[in-house]
């Protein structure tokens, strides 16, 4: 039976109906009012009223960025949206009456999509790591999400790995979102162009249109420019790094790694496999996970979304 998944983003509200191969069968969207909440849960209710016209689905998945609790249930915090102990779950229900209801984190709902119809085919523990703005995670074990006692689990852009490092957002300083993100990679960008020699391109292209930002890195990065691809080495050997530590607590089969960054592919998993290695406790003992970037890219959100409400509602 299909099932709804309903990704809620910064700028739009993605929904798609989808059935039980992750294929999506039918898609709606709107723009996200980010600074009402109530009308963004308006926004999703008529999302999934257009989505089951017409249809029987197994449930409604909703895929919220922030924190959600272990119940799946409410919505501590989320940065863009003015949600604080939302009970988004209940909310929607009363709106949406007869249907189950799930809500879940983003990056959880991309990690699980991946698993069950992406990079992850095939494992039983699997780490994703998102690489955009920030760096998201999910952590798949044993086949289940891992979501932790209190349901805030797998906040992997937090990990710290440089103590006194640059600030975070999160109040820290040295997590591995400001040194493995795609801000992370523009600030690299900079500071070579800033040195002119193999930065002259990046230095030509921020004259040319003011200032750097990830089009055009990323099309220096295709286009093999050693500037750019040396920026891309130092985020690769970041995110090799923070591998490593995560390795030697989940020993996940598979690391994913998706977001906008991953479109380089192995010109990002190369140097993160070396770092990776030049980290790794008991090297040479251990055995070797394998290095993927994400297949579902923009969908995984409204796929794992749909497929983890249609588990839930099968329990």
């Amino acid at each position: 039976m299909h099932a709804i998944g309903i990704d809620i983003g910064g700028t739009k509200i993605a929904g798609g109906l989808v059935a039980e191969d992750g294929t999506i069968v039918r898609q709606e969207r709107r723009p996200t009012p980010a600074g009402d909440g109530a009308a963004i849960i308006q926004a999703v209710v008529d999302v999934v009223e257009t989505l089951r016209a017409g249809e029987q689905v197994a449930g409604v998945g909703v895929a919220a960025p922030g924190f959600i609790d272990a119940a799946q249930s409410t919505v501590y915090y989320t940065p863009n949206i003015p949600w604080r102990s939302e009970p988004l779950r209940a909310d929607l229900s009363e709106r949406l009456p007869g249907l189950d209801i799930t809500i879940d984190n983003d990056a959880n709902a991309a990690g699980w999509a991946e698993y069950r119809f992406g990079a992850g085919r095939g494992y039983r523990d699997m780490t994703l790591l998102t690489i955009g703005t920030g760096v998201g995670g999910a952590i798949v074990t044993e086949g289940h999400l891992l979501r932790g006692g209190f349901g805030a689990a797998a906040e992997i852009g937090h990990m710290r790995v440089v103590p006194g490092g640059l600030p975070c957002g999160c109040g820290q300083r040295g997590c591995i979102e400001q040194y493995g993100s795609g801000r992370a990679l523009l600030r690299f960008a900079n500071e070579i162009a800033d040195q002119r020699g193999i930065g002259q391109a990046l230095a030509a292209a921020r004259d040319e249109h003011g200032e750097l930002d990830g089009h055009l890195v990323y099309e220096l990065i295709v286009a093999e420019d050693p500037g750019a691809l040396f920026a891309l080495r130092e985020l690769g050997g970041w995110l090799g790094q923070a591998a490593a530590s995560l390795s030697a607590v989940l020993d996940p089969q598979v690391f994913v790694f998706g977001g906008g960054v991953a479109a380089a592919g192995e010109l990002l998993l190369d140097p993160i496999r070396e770092a990776y290695l030049a980290h790794l406790p008991a090297r040479g003992f251990h055995p070797e996970p394998h290095f993927a970037t994400a297949e579902l890219v923009n969908d995984a959100g409204v796929v794992g979304a749909a497929d983890i409400a249609r588990t839930h509602a099968a329990a």
